[in-house]
């Protein structure tokens, strides 16, 4: 009679390892929880898509959060629930007389913690970087990093499994999403340098990049934690557990040592790009897209300044450095989204104020009716060059005769004052002209 095939031999056969995956990967919870931390992940995303739809690192980053500090929880309750199935369901003797190896099954059973979490995330990333791409100003997205995060997801996946191996209750699933919230949330608040030890650590700088190493180191240290967990249950040899977790040690040292140098500026992010109006709008390469939207706010204000002595030669945001007759803008660009600015008449009212309150003049104590009378002119200036608003109802009343005067000058008129304005040693208020 011949001998019937084992499963052993089965797995030896072509195809034998998927066919005996692939049941795996299909049944129980695992498909599920790969739809639902990708839905978790693209509504978080699609809800805050006005903080990260422009640069790669934004979008990087609050994938991070969003699939580490949500998903992560999700990935560890689900590979739990996975984990405790066969012991709640009484089937461990069973699996006992397969004649593969405990560690052979446990990596079977243990594929759809790990697989469909990171499989989810992947895919939520993938819409989030498509859904960036047409606002960027060009480089790349780090892909590294989102291995990264993948491998982490799939890391707590399995550590759940393993978890759920050992502690088959059905509470310990919601105990430990709860637990490993507050694990990836809480470093975040901290300073140490210990803290990039968190996977879901948040790190939001676009004129920024990571270290070409970041991103494999950190997939190390968290699939070696995972790696070593899973050998250390099932491995005949539990000494072999040993070896991934050392590498994952050996992984910590520099993410931990380096601290806030893992990201450093970015040369490409950075160089200067400008337009060839007059004057020049001189912005990082990161922000080159928004040179029109910014032009377009900044119209009406360079067409009053035109052919005024002491007018800016060039708008410059940080940070690219100023130069002489440059005019250095205050702040990035805080108030855009996909291309366009928000408010368009606040970033041209703070253009204004870099250039009418860009004096370097040294406090002379309590305010006199000379610097309340100076304040005003410039209250009035700035007013009249960006009209905002209601300026009846503004809180500074001394401006408002002066802020009439202008606007009952014609354009000759204007220039002329602008030019006694600008040129005024505007650090001593008796020298502020008044309109």
């Amino acid at each position: 009679m011949t001998a019937p095939v084992t499963a052993s031999a089965a797995d030896r056969k072509p195809g034998g390892a998927s066919r005996v995956l692939r049941p795996e990967l299909l049944r129980g919870t695992g498909p599920w929880t790969g739809v639902a931390l990708a839905t978790l992940i693209g509504v978080t995303m699609y809800s805050k898509a006005d903080q990260w739809q422009q640069h790669w690192a934004e979008t990087t980053d609050l994938l991070r959060v969003a699939g580490l500090i949500l998903g992560g929880p999700l990935a560890v309750a689900a590979g739990c629930w996975q984990g405790g199935r066969e012991r709640r369901r009484g089937t461990e003797e069973l699996r006992a007389t397969f004649a593969r190896s405990r560690l052979r099954q446990t990596l079977v059973a243990a594929a759809p913690a790990a697989l469909w979490p990171a499989a989810g995330y992947l895919v939520a990333a993938a819409g989030c970087l498509l859904a960036t791409w047409p606002y960027t100003s060009g480089g790349h997205p780090y892909v590294s990093l989102i291995a990264a995060d993948a491998v982490a997801i799939a890391s707590l996946g399995t550590l759940g499994f393993v978890a759920g191996r050992l502690l088959p209750w059905r509470l310990v699933a919601p105990l430990l999403a709860v637990l490993s919230y507050v694990v990836l949330a809480v470093p975040g608040y901290g300073r140490s340098s210990a803290r990039w030890l968190d996977p879901a650590l948040e790190y939001d700088s676009s004129l920024q990049a990571p270290l070409w190493w970041f991103g494999p180191a950190s997939a190390l240290w968290t699939g070696g934690l995972a790696a070593s967990a899973l050998l250390g249950f099932a491995a005949r040899r539990r000494l072999t557990a040993l070896l991934p977790l050392a590498l994952a040690a050996a992984a910590a040292v520099p993410l931990v040592t380096t601290g806030d140098g893992l990201w450093r500026q970015d040369p490409a992010a950075v160089r200067p790009v400008c337009d060839n109006g007059v004057p020049q709008l001189c912005v990082p390469a990161v922000d080159r897209n928004m040179l029109p939207a910014m032009r377009q706010a900044l119209a009406g204000v360079d067409a009053k300044l035109r052919g005024v002595p002491g007018a800016p030669e060039r708008w410059v945001h940080y940070p690219v450095p100023p130069g002489p007759g440059d005019v250095s803008l205050p702040d990035r660009v805080d108030d855009t989204v996909r291309g366009r600015l928000t408010h368009p008449d606040l970033f041209a009212d703070s253009a204004v104020g870099a250039l009418v309150d860009g004096a370097d003049c040294a406090s002379e104590g309590a305010d006199t009716p000379l610097d309340e009378r100076a304040s005003d002119i410039g209250i009035a200036v700035r007013q009249w060059l960006v009209p905002r608003g209601n300026f009846a109802n503004s809180p500074a009343r001394g401006a408002r005769p002066h802020r009439k005067r202008l606007e009952a000058m014609d354009a000759a008129q204007g220039r002329a004052y602008l030019t006694r304005y600008l040129g005024a040693d505007r650090c001593d208020p008796a020298q502020v002209p008044a309109p």
